[in-house]
């Protein structure tokens, strides 16, 4: 084959080339604009005990399917802090100390999922309906804009495993970063690994206190299952297993239930 016959035909092969990579970009964004679209929005409430696994897995719900995380502890704060009317009328009931009703605390979730660009795709609930009412309240706002729940997903662990995870945990208080003694230790006994100052332990992670919160928990939560599981919307996982085992099985939950919608 000639020079030039040769630079032709190596010319025309990087322009099909092209053309495949271009094609192949178009059907990348195609599906990717697919996977959010409402029928393909998630809708999902975590339950679980203190230290059975919420902090770790909402976040990652959030980025995998580009929904938001709506804790009530960070919504209270956040609302209070903008001072929002929620926020003020949350903060007159808090410093009377009393606890902030279930209408306030809808009314915020209701506020995020309506501005919250990050909510357009769906939502995590996490800590939130404990009770029957708030779970009645939950429903009847999110009927109010067309739309429901698509699972209800408790993170199930024993209170004797959970009091060792947690009597056990370590805490770098300007960071948020946490260790365990015993499963996931520091590099060096009580001190952060990447600033070195001195890791603490909450005041309330002990046993007394801990048996206290996980019976307040059953009392309150109990019911609430049983509410979701007559709706059909209760999936346990077993949250005595690695994060990875248990992100494993919430991931294929929630596929599956796209995969219905």
């Amino acid at each position: 084959m000639a020079p030039s016959d040769e630079l032709e035909y190596l010319k025309s092969l990087v322009a099909q080339l092209n053309e495949k990579i271009h094609a192949l970009e178009e059907k990348a964004k195609a599906v990717a604009h697919l996977q959010k679209t409402p029928a393909q929005q998630l809708r999902t409430v975590l339950v679980g005990p203190p230290g059975s696994g919420k902090g770790t897995q909402a976040p990652r719900i959030r980025d995998e399917f580009c929904v938001c995380h709506l804790a009530t502890g960070d919504l209270l704060r956040e609302q209070i802090a903008r001072k929002t009317e929620l926020g003020k009328l949350a903060k007159k009931v808090m410093d009377a100390g009393e606890l902030v009703g279930d209408d306030i605390v809808v009314g915020m979730i209701k506020d995020q999922l309506e501005n919250n660009k990050a909510c357009k795709n769906g939502f995590v609930l996490d800590g939130f309906p404990r009770t029957i009412p708030q779970a009645e309240k939950l429903d009847a706002m999110l009927e109010g804009r067309g739309e429901k729940l698509d699972s209800v997903v408790e993170l199930a662990i024993s209170d004797q495993l959970l009091i060792s995870r947690i009597t056990g945990r370590l805490i770098h208080p300007a960071s948020g970063r946490t260790y365990h003694r015993e499963f996931q230790p520091p590099k060096k006994p009580m001190t952060d690994d990447v600033t070195g100052e001195p890791l603490i332990q909450r005041s309330d992670d002990n046993v007394e206190t801990l048996t206290k919160r996980l019976a307040t928990f059953h009392k309150q939560t109990g019911p609430v299952v049983d509410y979701y599981k007559k709706k059909n919307l209760w999936v346990p996982i077993d949250a005595a297993q690695s994060p990875n085992v248990v992100w494993e099985n919430l991931s294929k939950v929630f596929r599956e239930g796209r995969a219905r919608s």
